[in-house]
């Protein structure tokens, strides 16, 4: 009887430990993940700012407080420069991999400038631009990427209804491209 027992525990404890890594890789298998959503809903290499609500199929934005803009990027090419000014009380910036494994996040705090300036590449990529640093990337913070692609997250607070022009245009002027060393 106690042998019983003791299989029938150690039969609910592997059934509960298999549900949770099937319900936890779900998204994955789905289609349904982050990345995926983000890849869907906006060009590659632009920041698009998700909808505040309403009758739409592109992902929400919950927080009445903050606005955030999406893109979806790939280092395979060549690294991508982020960057946004403005005048905006608070952002941050958030790096994922294709796998939505935060891979860098910084804020207004953290920054050089108060301006967002990150170039994202691959560990191949930096040693090239760590020997010979451009000019325009002087005040950049370079971010090491394993993977060729990702996303990044950029959110702006607005803590009154009298600051979401200028939380748009910060949005709206962010730049999420291509870099390209002037020669």
């Amino acid at each position: 009887m106690r042998s019983f027992l003791y299989a029938v525990a150690i039969g609910l404890v592997g059934a509960a430990l298999l549900h949770i890594v099937i319900i936890l890789s779900l998204p994955s298998f789905t289609g349904r993940d982050a990345y995926t959503r983000v890849q869907t809903f906006g060009e590659t290499n632009r920041f698009f700012a998700l909808a505040s609500g309403g009758d739409t199929i592109a992902p929400i934005n919950d927080d009445p407080a903050m606005k955030t803009a999406v893109c979806a990027f790939s280092v395979e090419n060549g690294p991508i420069r982020l960057f946004a000014d403005g005048d905006v009380p608070f952002w941050s910036l958030a790096v994922y991999d294709s796998a939505s494994n935060e891979v860098f996040s910084m804020n207004d705090r953290t920054s050089v400038s108060g301006a967002l300036d990150t170039l994202i590449a691959t560990p191949i990529q930096l040693i090239g631009i760590r020997k010979a640093v451009p000019q325009e990337l002087e005040q950049s913070i370079l971010v090491e990427m394993r993977g060729d692609e990702g996303y990044a997250v950029l959110r702006t607070f607005v803590p009154a209804q009298s600051r979401q022009e200028a939380a748009a245009a910060f949005l709206g002027e962010a730049s999420c491209e291509l870099f390209t060393a002037e020669q």
